[in-house]
C-alpha cells in the first residue's frame, strides 16, 4: 500500500514552546530495521531481523511534558522530563484520546544481557525480551536517539491535547520485554501505539522505513482486528514522515515504499490495538548517522511521526 500524501493536518498555534516552531526548521533522516544483539523485535538490516521491541515491566503512567528545545545543538533534549505529570493537557484535536510511544531498547539493556537474553511468549513463539539495540560508529546509542525522539514526540501530541505514555523512560534498570511492550498498549486501550527505532545496516543502506503488522493468530497473538487500522496509521506516518525530514523511503526494505509487513514481532503480534514500529535510519551508514545525531533532525522526526499520528487520529 502506498504511503500516505495527504496534506499535513492543520495545526494549532502551541503555547509550549519554541521546540515546536523550532521543528520546522532542520535536517533530515533515513532509516530501517534495528540492529545489535539477539533477536528481538525490531526492523532488520539487510535481512530483516527484529532488533528492538522492548516491553515495559512498569505499568504505564501518564507522561509529563518535556520541553525539548532544537537549538541546534546535538544535545539529547527531553531529558528532564518525568513519567508523570500533574499539568492538565492543554484542549486540542487530540482531546480524549491516548497515544502510547513505545522507545526502542533501554540505556541500560547493555549491563543486563542475561536478562533480557531470556525468551518470552510472542503467540506464534519465543523470542528474546530485547536486544541491546545498535550505535553509530561513534558510539551514539540507539536506545538514547529512541528516548530522545520519544520525549520530543511526547510533547507535540500533548500539545494537541493527547494523553501519551511512555512504555519506558530508561526509569527502570532493563527492558521492558517484547511482550510487556505489547501489554501496555492493550492495556492504556490506546489509539494508537509507534515503536521508535533507528537500524543497525549495511553502509549504503539508506531510507526510513515503517513496520506494519501481519495477519497472525497463534498462541496469544490475533492480529486480525489491527491489521486495517494498523496499516492505515503506518501509510499516514510514511507520508508525513518523508515530508518533513526530507528523507527517502528506505532503498533497502519495502520495495522503494517506506513500509514493511512483519509476522515476527511479538510487539506488533501481541497487539491489539492499532501499532507500528518506524526504523528513522540507518546508524551504521554515515550519511543517516549524521541525520540521526542531528538534534535539529530529530526534532523534524519527532514532527513527521507526531503529524502522521495526528492524521491517522483525525480521520
Amino acid at each position: 500500500m502506498p504511503y500516505d500524501d495527504s496534506p499535513p493536518p492543520t495545526r494549532r498555534a502551541r503555547p509550549l514552546s519554541v521546540s515546536v516552531a523550532a521543528a520546522l526548521a532542520a535536517v533530515c533522516l533515513t532509516a530501517a530495521g534495528c540492529g545489535g544483539g539477539p533477536e528481538a523485535d525490531g526492523a532488520g538490516a539487510a535481512s530483516p531481523r527484529p532488533g528492538a521491541d522492548a516491553a515495559s515491566r512498569a505499568a504505564p503512567t501518564p507522561s509529563g511534558p518535556a520541553s525539548p528545545s532544537d537549538s541546534g545543538s546535538d544535545s539529547d533534549s527531553g531529558s528532564d522530563s518525568g513519567s508523570g505529570s500533574a499539568k492538565p493537557l492543554p484542549k486540542g484535536p487530540l482531546t480524549g484520546r491516548t497515544v502510547v510511544i513505545d522507545p526502542g531498547h533501554n540505556p541500560g539493556n547493555r549491563d543486563h544481557t542475561r536478562e533480557i537474553n531470556e525468551k518470552v511468549d510472542i503467540g506464534t513463539g519465543r523470542k528474546e525480551c530485547d536486544t541491546t539495540g545498535t550505535s553509530t560508529d561513534d558510539g551514539y546509542a540507539e536506545a538514547r536517539f529512541t528516548l530522545d525522539v520519544s520525549h520530543r514526540l511526547r510533547t507535540l501530541l500533548e500539545a494537541e491535547g493527547a494523553l501519551v505514555r511512555l512504555t519506558h523512560d530508561a526509569d527502570r534498570p532493563f527492558g521492558p520485554c517484547i511482550d510487556e511492550r505489547a501489554r501496555i498498549g492493550n492495556e492504556a486501550k490506546a489509539d494508537a501505539v509507534v515503536s521508535v527505532h533507528a537500524d543497525g545496516s549495511a553502509v549504503g543502506n539508506r531510507g526510513f522505513h515503517v513496520i506494519l503488522p501481519a495477519g497472525v493468530k497463534g498462541g496469544g497473538a490475533d492480529t486480525s482486528k489491527i491489521v486495517k487500522s494498523s496499516a492505515d496509521l503506518g501509510a499516514r506516518i510514511a507520508g508525513h514522515f518523508a515530508r518533513t525530514t526530507g528523507s527517502a523511503p528506505s532503498n533497502y526494505v519495502g520495495g522503494n515504499t517506506g513500509l514493511d509487513t512483519r509476522n515476527d514481532l511479538g510487539g506488533l503480534n501481541l497487539s491489539t490495538v492499532p501499532k507500528v514500529f518506524v526504523e528513522c535510519g540507518n546508524m551504521r551508514d554515515p550519511k543517516d548517522a549524521a541525520l540521526l545525531t542531528s538534534a535539529s533532525w530529530r526534532q523534524k522526526a519527532a514532527q513527521g511521526l507526531a503529524d502522521g499520528i495526528t492524521g491517522y487520529l483525525k480521520g
